[in-house]
């Protein structure tokens, strides 16, 4: 076969740093993800929403990068905009980790109305419980206390 080709389907989920809310403004939330949508490098991006404190994205991974590339330059050039909106936000920063799980193609519309739902289904569970309950259906280990970083 001469062509390479493949169709990753990707749910990218981080916080901000301690969680702390940055993203309560409704309009800087809409911005942020928009910009998030549009850097996701060479990644066709189905939906990016979160709340406050977190975010979540849907997106097709380019078979051109690593995830832990697009993360890191997502994160990196994000975190510059924001604070070149305002002073206010000039303290903010993302967790140092992330996220990231495969979608069943399947699957995405699914994913899609979860992501746009996310000020709803957070009025019943924490970041934290969601994101615990993420790794347990991936069957992913990992340490109390270095996942919140």
């Amino acid at each position: 076969m001469a062509q390479s080709l493949a169709r990753l389907w990707t749910h990218l989920v981080f916080s901000t740093k301690d969680r702390h809310p940055f993203l309560s403004d409704l309009t800087i939330r809409r911005d942020m993800h928009r910009y998030l949508a549009a850097v996701l490098h060479d990644c066709p991006t189905i939906i990016v929403g979160g709340c406050a404190d977190h975010v979540h994205a849907l997106f097709a991974l380019s078979r051109n990068y690593a995830i832990a590339d697009i993360v890191k330059e997502v994160k990196r050039t994000s975190s510059a905009w924001i604070k070149s909106v305002e002073r206010r936000y000039s303290k903010f920063h993302w967790q140092s980790g992330y996220g990231a799980f495969s979608v069943s193609q399947s699957h995405i519309v699914a994913v899609q109305r979860y992501i746009a739902g996310q000020e709803q289904h957070h009025r019943r569970k924490t970041f934290q419980d969601e994101f615990r309950a993420f790794l347990k259906r991936y069957e992913i280990e990992y340490d109390e206390r270095y996942v919140w970083n």
